[in-house]
């Protein structure tokens, strides 16, 4: 196989092999498995692929995915949206599987699960009917912190800019903020802004290139890209545009690592400046950690291939408009297939009540 192709086949083989069995060395991952999901499901539309699988298969996956959403009581919504597996539903009949309204004790719903959820199902073309939207926004509403920070869910999880990120996802797409203080989360973006104008993951952390984007992107989703001066944005350009060495890395001294050709590219996309980095070495390093064989992409060249960096190193394919992919939101990185399906449900939900 010629390694400076793109092996559209094999990839989209590799993808539609994770929707149907987690390989024993990722059985660990199991708790997150929507994600995994999303990575396969999101790779195939990448891919221009998604056709390779069954309309009932697709239709099994949403099933799948509904199962896992969690539906509160009315009078308390602080748990709505979506958890990471069906290893999760404890229910002990068919019954109360099936019913909606069970109170599922100790389960909430995660932010970065739920934003995966409901991309993929925007992916797969489903309605979104079923979303419990107003539980959704509930839970969200619920883990914001007094700093403007979100944590991942209402009990156990650390709160930082990853999360940050999931939130304005999971209401950009949702096109309700509802009361959530995004001043607040902003307020919080620019107090993470470091001395090189790269962001922190948290607070005094050092500069990271894939918690740069989360602030970055949080802040396009919210309309709140006007905050960053223009002495903080052309900084911010320099560092991420240093992040290039042949791939790029996400952090200074670091590896070039293929993830990070999606984190910093998406962020040069959504501040125009893209077209200032070297297109043909940022391909030329994608292209030496793509397994020609069994297909997939690796974190850098000679380790083992995983569905995240497979996905992310299409993702920066596509920013150099690599032939027979699909493009991408940069900001909300799902197909723009996928994101006019999703505005014209937005429409629908404008003429309706918002719940």
């Amino acid at each position: 196989m010629d390694p400076d192709i793109v092996q559209i086949e094999k990839h989209a083989k590799y993808f539609a092999r994770f929707l149907k069995l987690l390989p024993a060395r990722l059985s660990s991952h199991d708790c997150t498995r929507i994600t995994i999901a999303f990575f396969a499901v999101s790779g195939l539309d990448v891919l221009n692929s998604l056709h390779i699988l069954k309309n009932s298969f697709k239709n099994e996956i949403i099933e799948w995915l509904y199962r896992c959403q969690i539906n509160p009581r009315e009078d308390d919504m602080s748990c709505g949206g979506f958890q990471g597996s069906t290893t999760f539903i404890t229910c002990k009949t068919n019954e109360m599987l099936n019913d909606f309204s069970w109170e599922r004790h100790y389960q909430w719903g995660h932010l970065a699960v739920t934003y995966t959820a409901i991309a993929t199902l925007a992916t797969l073309g489903d309605d979104l009917s079923r979303l419990n939207r107003k539980a959704i926004i509930r839970g969200v509403e619920a883990v914001q912190k007094e700093n403007g920070s979100f944590s991942a869910s209402i009990q156990g999880s650390e709160s930082d800019m990853r999360f940050v990120y999931c939130a304005a996802a999971i209401c950009y797409m949702l096109n309700d903020w509802g009361n959530i203080n995004k001043k607040l989360m902003a307020d919080y973006i620019l107090k993470s802004i470091r001395y090189d104008y790269g962001i922190s993951q948290d607070g005094e952390m050092e500069s990271h290139g894939g918690t740069t984007f989360c602030a970055v992107a949080a802040l396009y989703m919210s309309d709140q890209l006007y905050i960053l001066s223009e002495e903080v944005l052309e900084g911010m350009k320099r560092w991420l545009l240093f992040r290039q060495t042949d791939g790029f890395q996400g952090r200074p001294n670091k590896l070039s690592d293929t993830c990070y050709s999606f984190w910093i590219g998406a962020t040069l996309k959504i501040l125009d400046a893209f077209e200032l980095s070297d297109f043909k070495q940022n391909r030329d390093y994608i292209l030496s950690t793509q397994d020609t064989c069994v297909g997939g992409f690796c974190k850098w060249p000679g380790s083992n291939t995983d569905p995240f960096h497979t996905y992310f190193g299409l993702c920066g394919l596509t920013f150099i408009k690599e032939k027979n992919l699909a493009d991408i939101t940069p900001a909300l990185n799902i197909t723009y297939r996928a994101f006019n399906h999703l505005q014209k449900l937005q429409k629908s939900w404008k003429l309706e009540n918002p719940y």
